[in-house]
């Protein structure tokens, strides 16, 4: 396994939309591998494939160190099915290091995609695991959490983080 590097922004594959994973064979496995190493070695709790390089629809993410009861998942095209309600909590990605805002997202998401060996999976979610699989599926359809923040906030968050990028 390797660690592989983490893209930050404004790396343009961050920018894209990722398309599906049609065949997952061993050179999947090996990226889910690596992917997983990465994110423990970050250390994040949640990772997707465009972060690394891959414009694919595969993600990992860990939650369990602040919500036990889930262990580590790995989602091949994933989508959101469901949702309900609203909350606004504070957010970082390993793509935008040093950087942390409140953003507000579903309280509750059903997410259906495949697991790693190409299995129908189903995760409704709440709580943290909630906003870490609607951050990662964001990912995989080209956005950043940075570009959830208002007009203003987003306006300050480019002149800040790119003037602190040079030094």
């Amino acid at each position: 396994m390797s660690v592989l590097r983490i893209r930050t922004y404004p790396d343009d594959i961050l920018k894209k939309s990722a398309g599906p994973l049609t065949n997952i064979d061993g050179n999947v496995q090996t990226l889910i591998d690596n992917m997983i190493e990465t994110m423990y070695a970050a250390p994040g709790i949640g990772l997707a494939a465009p972060q690394v390089g891959e414009s694919r629809r595969l993600l990992v993410l860990d939650v369990s160190n602040a919500e036990e009861k889930f262990p580590l998942f790995v989602l091949i095209n994933p989508e959101i099915v469901d949702s309900e309600g609203k909350t606004e909590s504070e957010e970082g990605c390993l793509s935008v290091p040093n950087y942390v805002s409140k953003i507000r997202r579903y309280d509750k998401v059903l997410v259906r995609g495949l697991d790693r060996n190409g299995k129908e999976t189903e995760i409704e979610a709440d709580g943290l695991l909630s906003r870490v699989l609607q951050h990662e599926i964001d990912h995989l359809n080209g956005i950043l959490f940075v570009d959830r923040l208002s007009r203003i906030k987003k306006e300050f968050f480019k002149k800040r983080y790119l003037r602190a990028m040079k030094t």
